[in-house]
């Protein structure tokens, strides 16, 4: 098993631009199956956002994005492609699941 050292933090964003972190998922599986809907208890919901960071990190999010569009999602990750960390199938499901959300 290998062991992560990117997450996956979803958020739900008010429209005051407030938001919660309603989530934190070690892979996109995780993310896709688990992670992408509204939190019952949270009533900011006027966008949702996932971002990824770095395990152990205080420095900024390697990634950010926000619905509907997710702007940028498959081209911001293709250097974690390259890298082995995702592969290129994971990312187009994953798009393709937020903008459908």
């Amino acid at each position: 098993m290998k062991f992560r050292k990117l997450y996956w933090v979803t958020e739900q964003v008010g429209t005051d631009g407030n938001s919660k972190v309603i989530g934190t998922f070690t892979s996109i599986h995780d993310l896709r199956t688990k992670g992408i809907k509204w939190a019952e208890d949270c009533d900011l919901r006027s966008t949702f956002r996932i971002s990824l960071v770095k395990l152990d990190s205080s420095g900024m999010p390697m990634g950010c994005w926000t619905g509907p569009e997710f702007e940028g999602l498959e081209s911001d990750l293709q250097q974690f492609v390259a890298t082995g960390e995702f592969d290129e199938p994971s990312i187009i499901l994953l798009a393709s699941d937020l903008r459908g959300f």
